[in-house]
């Protein structure tokens, strides 16, 4: 049994002990970093925490660094990941930064790719300052990530609730015209789409999104377990990724709600590694 936590931020040593001199450039890093809630981990302290061992201790993490706007702090990052990948090839599986609207942001995902590099995420539309709905801002990207075969995260959130640092107004539209928009490429939603993932009782939807998953980051902030049952209502336990936010949370966090679900141990696995096995076809 693998367990794979797909949703997993990493960040070199020394932009942790250096932040604030990161955030003077970087408006979005900043507005996160300076959360009461926010946590800095190395590719050290994630190893550390994958033991493998019993129903929800995980084998492995899918691990990428800030999606800043500065691509040069991006290609750095990626750096930083490419060498912990190689360091924990059994634990970590490396996803790309990149920063959309940069002209060169598609030869850093080939380079990557060609570095061990599987994916390309988590892209934060408002942070990074670009319009999912525009093409021109991003068909360079998307085009090299389905001529490669490698899946996309996307940061989405709630349109309604509480305001916490990084909920944004992009709306759940914009991300619909996005997947529209790239057909044939598989694409993760974080934070279960936002809410997204209840509109695939709309036949349209569904069809549109048949290459469309949804990570559960930050679950334990924003909904209680009957969102895992209502995942399993509309027969998406398929298109479901196991993803932490860590280390913005722990695993323990998820626990509770996970034995409270009402899954089956088969519909459980499905989330917590089976998959991810299939999408990054381990």
């Amino acid at each position: 049994m693998t367990n794979i936590d797909f949703h997993v931020h990493v960040t070199p040593p020394d932009i942790i002990a250096n932040w604030e001199k990161y955030a003077e450039k970087e408006p979005y890093f900043s507005l996160l970093s300076h959360s009461k809630q926010n946590k800095f981990a190395t590719a050290e302290d994630v190893a550390a925490v994958l033991k493998g061992e019993g129903n929800f201790n995980f084998n492995r993490a899918v691990v990428f660094g800030f999606a800043f706007r500065d691509l040069g702090l991006c290609r750095y990052v990626n750096d930083y990941v490419i060498e912990k990948v190689k360091e924990y090839p059994q634990k970590l599986i490396g996803f790309i930064s990149v920063s959309p609207r940069d002209k060169k942001a598609a030869s850093e995902i080939e380079r990557c790719r060609l570095n061990g590099l599987v994916g390309v995420g988590e892209l934060f539309p408002a942070g990074q300052g670009f319009d999912p709905e525009n093409e021109s801002e991003t068909s360079a990207i998307t085009g090299v990530c389905r001529e490669l075969s490698l899946p996309l995260i996307v940061h989405a959130n709630e349109p309604v609730g509480h305001s916490y640092p990084g909920k944004t107004d992009v709306t759940l539209r914009q991300l619909e015209t996005f997947v529209s928009n790239n057909q044939g490429l598989n694409i993760v939603l974080a934070h279960w789409g936002g809410g997204l993932v209840f509109y695939e009782t709309m036949g349209e939807i569904k069809e549109k999104f048949r290459n469309v998953y949804y990570d559960t980051a930050a679950t334990p902030f924003l909904y209680d377990e009957k969102i895992y049952r209502a995942a399993k209502a509309l027969g998406l336990c398929e298109k479901i990724l196991f993803g932490s936010d860590f280390p913005l949370l722990p695993y323990s966090r998820y626990l509770d709600g996970l034995e409270k679900s009402g899954l089956s141990a088969e519909e459980k696995q499905l989330i917590l590694g089976g998959n991810a096995q299939r999408l990054l076809a381990l």
